[in-house]
């Protein structure tokens, strides 16, 4: 009881004092903390997006001989819209203030604590998990998102064998 006298300030504070992130909304993020044990029970499950699905099906496959540059960059941004940026994007021009990095702690802190007190629900969490096939289903989205990442350097080392430059990623 302590517990939720505790997180319930800690998520109004956070919803309140902070921008939702350009991905995920704090009410997004609170929902998918709370809807955490029916994960747990296999009784929701996140979809994979279809471009992942492809790319778990063959990372490695050869984009068509007569792919534009434009091709490939549209292939590489339904990648990045997925998965989030790559790591060799460039910074954003509006970087967060320190007030707003701070709040957006809060918000991720107090979000955390909900989702660990509502896994804590479920008793035997991991054999749970295990027998309802979540675990499963969870190690196959993992599978997913990693075989996209992969995908996505593939496609920027073919663009770059083709010559591809910044101005035809912009087209």
């Amino acid at each position: 009881m302590k517990t939720w006298i505790m997180v319930v300030p800690l998520v109004c504070l956070a919803a309140c004092a902070t921008k939702p992130e350009a991905d995920k909304s704090t009410p997004e993020k609170v929902g998918e903390a709370v809807i955490s044990p029916l994960n747990d029970l296999n009784l929701v499950q996140a979809s994979i997006p279809e471009v992942l699905q492809a790319a778990a099906a063959a990372p490695y496959a050869a984009p068509p001989a007569d792919s534009t540059c434009a091709h490939l960059t549209e292939s590489i941004q339904s990648l990045d819209a997925v998965l989030g940026l790559d790591l060799d994007a460039p910074p954003s021009a509006t970087s967060p203030s320190l007030l707003e990095r701070g709040a957006g702690q809060v918000e991720n802190a107090s979000v955390s604590a909900l989702k660990s007190t509502t896994q804590s629900i479920v008793p035997f969490r991991s054999w749970v998990r295990k027998l309802t096939g979540a675990e499963r289903y969870s190690k196959k989205v993992s599978a997913a998102i990693t075989a996209g990442s992969i995908r996505r350097a593939y496609l920027k080392g073919v663009a770059h064998a083709k010559g591809c430059t910044a101005s035809d990623k912009q087209a």
